[in-house]
């Protein structure tokens, strides 16, 4: 089995294939394994996005980081093998991670079943991101503020287009502390109520 994802997701996906008793289990992520401590770029009370192991990683897999899927091969739909590259990740001129395929470093691995828990990589970048030419932090997420401005005058930011993958109702938080900073932003003040949220987990800024 090979499980494609390393959130809470990828697993749950581990332990129930381990307790179904799949021979092996392999997990792949596209990002870098991270540090096992916090860094400069994660300072408490941020939320760090540090090397975790879970109780089904320890129930037996094999964890893989930096790993791009191309292709799955099989016939008459089932699954055989899943084609891959590794990848090198290097910063760029505006400081955002990029990733590079690493030439020479393609794998195929056989596999009965694969199990796609992917999550939110980050804001799509086409269109109106790019247009408005907004910077951008390490992760590929929008760089905004703690009043959710971004680098161009007027362009403001929330939810997990700032923050990253996150949940509903940090979406919903975010979305009307933005709206009050707009709102000041264009009159000058605001009577909209603050629910003074973001000194709560917020994600390290980067960049």
């Amino acid at each position: 089995v090979i499980v494609i994802g390393g959130g809470d997701t990828g697993s749950d996906c581990i332990g129930t294939s381990i307790r179904q008793g799949a021979l092996s289990v392999k997990n792949i992520e596209l990002f870098p394994k991270p540090p096992e401590e916090r860094t400069e770029n994660m300072p408490w009370p941020y939320y760090p996005f540090t090397y975790r192991t879970e109780s089904s990683h320890e129930e037996g897999v094999e964890r893989n980081w930096s790993l791009l899927t191309k292709e799955f091969v099989g016939k008459d739909g089932k699954v055989e093998k899943m084609r891959g590259v590794r990848l090198d990740w290097e910063k760029g001129e505006n400081g955002q991670m990029k990733m590079i395929e690493a030439v020479g470093s393609e794998f195929e691995w056989p596999a009965d079943l694969v199990l796609l828990a992917l999550g939110f990589v980050g804001p799509e970048k086409d269109g109106m991101i790019e247009e408005l030419g907004v910077e951008l932090d390490e992760r590929g997420n929008i760089q905004a503020d703690d009043d959710y401005r971004t680098s161009v005058d007027g362009v403001f930011a929330c939810g997990d287009s700032r923050r990253g993958q996150s949940l509903v109702v940090w979406a919903i938080a975010e979305g009307r502390e933005a709206a009050r900073a707009v709102d000041e932003y264009l009159v000058g003040e605001t009577v909209l109520p603050s629910l003074d949220t973001r000194h709560l987990s917020l994600p390290a800024r980067r960049g």
